[in-house]
């Protein structure tokens, strides 16, 4: 056999055979060109039995299944929980307690509350740890790990963002 009797390959055809197999293989992935969105791929695919109407995944879905699943696809479960928590604040601390302390906000897992008086504010931090574990087991998605009471809110005898220690405020205020 001599070399002018087997057929020789330009390049030209190689390049063209070799993008007819990308464009088999992306078809093959990707499926018709007008199916874009990755539903449009689902329904173009065709399993048998899939149509009748009490197949599988056919069965309804309730409301609050819904939104549940919503919300922990988007992240909101957090805020959430954090929202509710800070509703149910009577409910977590009981309403004596409630009437005298005020949830003020979350911020990196602390939760901060404002007292009526200092003596609430001792209290409450006497029932940090029954407060924490009820919050902990009740509202586990709101990522609270510590409580902070605070009393009300004295004046400051500060002037600015930063303070030099010093003998303070004095009988004749200068």
């Amino acid at each position: 056999m001599t070399d002018s009797n087997v057929p020789r390959e330009t390049s030209g055809e190689r390049e063209t055979d070799e993008a007819r197999a990308v464009y088999a293989r992306f078809r093959r992935i990707f499926g018709q060109p007008g199916a874009t969105s990755r539903d449009a791929r689902k329904r173009a695919i065709r399993v048998d039995g899939a149509t009748v109407p009490f197949g599988a995944g056919r069965d309804p879905s309730g409301l609050g299944d819904i939104i549940d699943g919503l919300t922990a696809r988007m992240g909101w479960t957090s805020p959430l929980a954090q929202s509710e928590l800070l509703l149910a604040w009577a409910d977590i601390a009981g309403a004596e307690t409630a009437e005298h302390s005020t949830p003020m906000g979350i911020e990196d897992g602390i939760l901060t509350v404002q007292c009526d008086s200092t003596a609430w504010a001792t209290q409450l931090r006497l029932m940090k740890t029954t407060i924490t574990t009820h919050i902990a087991t009740r509202y586990p998605e709101a990522g609270i790990q510590s409580i902070r009471f605070e009393g009300p809110n004295a004046p400051s005898w500060k002037r600015g963002p930063r303070s030099i220690p010093g003998r303070g405020p004095r009988d004749t205020y200068g």
